[in-house]
């Protein structure tokens, strides 16, 4: 029913668009006068007073018709449901209301709770529509009352074109507070949850400390670890993995911009670039498939037969050599992650170089040099603040990869830099934190608001030192 009042609304809105302009230019004609404003600004202000008033009503309904069900449903509950525990009753209700929409009822009620569940079930059902009904009406009344208030108001001194940016400005102020006010909303979450971690674990422990073990015992007299949350080993697999992923994006996606920028014809680029580019639309989750069914088993078979013949290494009952790494590993995990970073790198350094100024190629091709003494001697010089800034935003993309992480390098908390071994990162912690049903006034599930307040820091000053960068490569060379 939603979705049929959104679009008798959408249609009322185009006839008053259309009905608006056409009604301006028919007074301004028969007054004998140029409208202050064109008869399309005209339909666009009666097509803001027909949809704003309307589409807020319906929204609000939508948001707030399912509290205002649950308690006229449970304003009307039959005596046997409201003696129930308040676990119970909202379990109750919510399996009514699943009942009511043809779901199969849960197997849990005994009489005469069994036949109230079909009876309230029912009851929501009506309860529902009558909401979404009553909304509806209401959002087409204001559509009405809107329409009727504008087209009472067309003439041509009618100031419509300052009335349309005076609702653009709003709606833009309006955006721009929400994405203030998110940002804000995310810091202050970060920040409260996290104090109350480093009221329990000391700051210093947490950035120093060399063991992450963070299972502890929820009750006093359960048997349990105490709990160790020292960082270091996380952010030394969230380096780790960052570093490889850089080395496998940085020259490859340099490189491609190089060759789509200076040495690729007008064809090859039109269709190499748009290939490269498939990359970015990958989901991570299918990078970290592809990491965990093809490149982690690849990885193994090669460095197990390459260790085999090195040490001489035990072979099994098939003549196989035994395992020496697995099929997780940071090595996998960078690199699949650094093919994920191609495109990012790529296109953002394709449009650095295409910002150099064409004089300074035609000058060096001028003095007699060749186009690769060129690309080394002039075009990357010039472009080297904005690349570097580039790899800085592929960094912090890097930081903030968790799927792939999760697939292809294992959850072991070691303090390692060897690349064939099981690590974890920052990212992947935080969500293992926070799986399942967890205790949030425990240090285990507030050190995920830890690591996350510290990778937020990290990566808000990768990003402002990469906008620096771009700032003044931008000065230089507009």
């Amino acid at each position: 029913m939603f979705w049929l009042f959104l679009l008798i609304l959408a249609a009322l809105a185009a006839l008053g668009f259309v009905g608006a302009r056409a009604l301006a230019t028919t007074r301004a004609r028969e007054a004998g006068v140029r409208g202050h404003s064109r008869p399309t600004q005209h339909g666009l202000y009666a097509l803001i007073w027909i949809a704003a008033p309307s589409l807020a009503i319906l929204l609000l309904a939508s948001i707030f018709s399912t509290p205002i069900a649950n308690q006229t449903l449970a304003a009307g509950a039959p005596a046997e449901v409201v003696a129930l525990e308040p676990m119970k009753r909202a379990a109750f209700f919510s399996d009514a209301q699943r009942v009511g929409v043809g779901a199969a009822p849960l197997q849990i009620w005994e009489a005469p709770l069994s036949e109230r569940l079909i009876q309230e079930g029912r009851r929501a059902v009506e309860i529902n529509r009558m909401l979404s009904f009553g909304g509806g009406v209401a959002a087409l009344i204001a559509a009405i009352l809107g329409g009727l208030f504008v087209f009472l108001r067309i003439r041509p001194d009618l100031r419509a074109r300052n009335a349309v940016e005076g609702w653009v400005a709003i709606t833009l102020f309006a955006c721009s507070v929400v994405a203030i006010l998110t940002t804000l909303g995310i810091v202050a979450s970060l920040l409260w949850d996290a104090l109350r971690f480093f009221e329990t674990v000391p700051v210093f422990e947490f950035l120093f400390g060399t063991k992450w073990s963070p299972q502890i015992a929820i009750r006093a007299d359960q048997v349990g670890s105490t709990g160790a949350f020292g960082a270091v080993p996380l952010f030394a697999g969230t380096f780790l993995i960052m570093l490889i992923a850089m080395c496998v994006a940085a020259p490859v996606g340099l490189f491609s911009a190089i060759y789509l920028s200076e040495y690729a014809s007008r064809p090859s680029r039109a269709v190499v670039k748009p290939v490269l580019e498939i990359l970015a639309g990958v989901p991570t989750v299918v990078y970290g498939f592809f990491a965990a069914l093809t490149v982690g088993p690849a990885f193994r078979d090669f460095f197990n037969t390459i260790g085999g013949w090195l040490v001489g290494g035990p072979l099994d009952g098939m003549g196989q050599y035994l395992l020496l790494v697995q099929n997780q590993m940071a090595l996998v995990a960078g690199a699949v992650m650094g093919i994920m970073l191609i495109p990012f790198v790529s296109s953002l350094s394709d449009d650095i170089l295409n910002a150099v100024p064409q004089s300074l190629r035609d000058g060096s091709y001028a003095m007699g040099a060749t186009k690769s003494e060129t690309v080394k001697r002039v075009l990357l010089p010039a472009a080297l603040p904005g690349v570097a800034g580039a790899l800085l935003l592929a960094m912090s993309r890097a930081i903030g990869e968790t799927m792939i992480v999760t697939k292809a390098a294992g959850l072991a908390a070691k303090l390692t830099l060897n690349p064939l071994d099981t690590v974890t990162t920052v990212t992947v912690q935080i969500v293992t934190l926070l799986t399942g049903d967890q205790e949030f006034d425990s240090p285990k599930t507030l050190a995920a608001f830890g690591l996350g307040l510290t990778l937020f820091l990290v990566t808000l000053c990768l990003n402002i030192i990469a906008q620096r960068i771009v700032q003044t490569y931008r000065e230089q060379y507009d």
